[in-house]
């Protein structure tokens, strides 16, 4: 029997939650938010909630180590050219912005979402989803053909969903306490508009962004190979800490003598009644000490040396950075006497690393505008950005130097001046149109005679007029 439409936001809305555990543990370490663990009961009894909340955090800068380098800047046709109808759109639903965010947050989960609507039926929309509040299925056999698509929020006291299929597009309500049941909606539409559409896309305008790392596999979040190394990291430093407390001072001992005694005296009668150990914290803080038994003398043991946990920490860091293709000076910032060609070198993986990101992400990318050209009724355009290509910044990060020698090399081999100013970190193609009008322009002055427009406005004539005479040399 064929999965009615009800049943199969109910199949995914549950798929959907199971994943949260998962997402959230991904999220707490990225946040900081690490239990203390490979710690023994009797460590843990004794020191209570010490280190509650510590955390020696390499999860984050793992993460943004990649993520600082993927920059969409924008979307190339099938042609080669750039599509500035695509940017337009890009940059009106904020996506200059809420992309960078998409992409850590599937860097982060493992996957992210956009989705692409016309909420009012007149503009599009290009909005980006959490992985804990969208989900898309595929048809079973291929990895690229989405068959529905759902999407989940709150507000107030009533949950909602709504769950996109080639055909149609149903939204559902429910009350969020007792986990009531899911009917059509009615809150937040119009007297009389019905709870289930048409879909005018024709299909599932929900895009997943995952984060791969094999074929056919589930996307995973770049913190899975990070947490063990990151919990064994936490553990090294709270014992390194303990340690330094209790021994990072050279201990001393009184040997051959009896513990320091008081007498115990009646307050009514005055006599002495018996006698207890005198407080030793009093002979610390005054730092005197009589030696009064013949044959009794002082010892001493040295403070604990801590550079076995500096070295074991040091060792789980680099681990971290081998397994993440993160560059050592990301972690332990040592550029003392480092030539450049070093830290290209040691940048390499992770360059590598992300122009694979740019590959898979890009794919996800290229079919959100593609959905957004199909919105805007231009097929044509959405089947050239299918054959086209994201234009991404360059994940290389070198100094201005560097990128100049570079581009002038590039510029004696005969590259074209916009193919030199797409290669420079930052700049947007709305700027290499104005250097395009102001090269123009400057090509108009020259061949127009007036040199002097290209060093600024000339004066008016009052200004002209208004100049004091030069005087005459006799």
């Amino acid at each position: 029997m064929a999965e009615t439409p009800l049943q199969m936001t109910i199949r995914l809305y549950r798929k959907l939650k199971r994943r949260g555990h998962k997402v959230r543990t991904w999220s707490d370490y990225f946040e900081g938010k690490h239990p203390l663990l490979f710690a023994s009961p009797e460590f843990s009894t004794q020191t209570g909630d010490l280190f509650d909340g510590f955390s020696d955090n390499w999860c984050r800068t793992i993460v943004h180590a990649t993520a600082e380098r993927l920059r969409p800047l924008a979307f190339r046709l099938a042609d080669g050219s750039i599509d500035k109808a695509a940017g337009r759109a890009w940059k009106r639903s904020g996506c200059h912005v809420e992309a960078n965010l998409a992409l850590l947050e599937a860097l982060i989960s493992g996957r992210s979402y956009a989705l692409v609507w016309k909420p009012d039926g007149v503009h599009t929309e290009i909005t980006f989803e959490k992985s804990t509040t969208a989900i898309v299925e595929y048809v079973p056999g291929r990895r690229r053909l989405r068959a529905a698509g759902l999407k989940v929020w709150t507000d107030h006291d009533l949950e909602f969903a709504t769950l996109f299929t080639p055909t149609m597009v149903y939204r559902w309500q429910r009350p969020r306490r007792d986990g009531g049941q899911w009917t059509g909606r009615t809150a937040g539409l119009s007297r009389g508009q019905p709870s289930h559409i048409p879909n005018p896309l024709r299909v599932v305008p929900l895009v997943e962004l995952p984060n791969l790392v094999r074929l056919g596999a589930s996307p995973v979040s770049e913190l899975a190979p990070v947490i063990p190394l990151q919990n064994s990291i936490n553990a090294l430093w709270v014992h390194a800490m303990t340690a330094s407390d209790e021994r990072a001072l050279p201990a001393r001992v009184v040997l051959g003598m009896d513990r320091p005694v008081r007498e115990i005296i009646d307050p009514d009668t005055g006599e002495v009644v018996g006698e207890e150990d005198e407080p030793l914290a009093k002979f610390r803080s005054d730092r005197l000490l009589w030696l009064e038994r013949q044959g009794a003398s002082i010892a001493e043991f040295s403070a604990a040396d801590l550079r076995g946990f500096l070295d074991l920490i040091t060792q789980a860091v680099e681990h971290v950075a081998a397994q993440t293709r993160t560059p050592a000076i990301y972690l332990n910032k040592k550029l003392i006497n480092i030539p450049e060609s070093a830290v290209s070198a040691d940048e390499s993986g992770l360059v590598a690393k992300a122009y694979e990101k740019q590959d898979h992400f890009g794919a996800g990318l290229q079919e959100v505008m593609r959905l957004e050209a199909l919105a805007a009724g231009e097929p044509d355009r959405a089947e050239s950005l299918s054959m086209g290509s994201v234009v991404w910044r360059d994940p290389h990060f070198r100094t201005e130097v560097q990128y100049a020698d570079s581009l002038v090399k590039l510029k004696g081999i005969g590259v074209p001046d916009e193919a030199l100013w797409e290669r420079i970190p930052g700049v947007t193609h709305d700027e290499i149109e104005r250097w395009k009008r102001m090269r123009t322009d400057q090509a108009a002055a020259i061949l127009g005679g007036d040199l002097a427009a290209l060093y600024g406005p000339k004066p008016t004539e009052g200004e002209q007029g208004s100049a004091e005479p030069v005087p005459e040399v006799a």
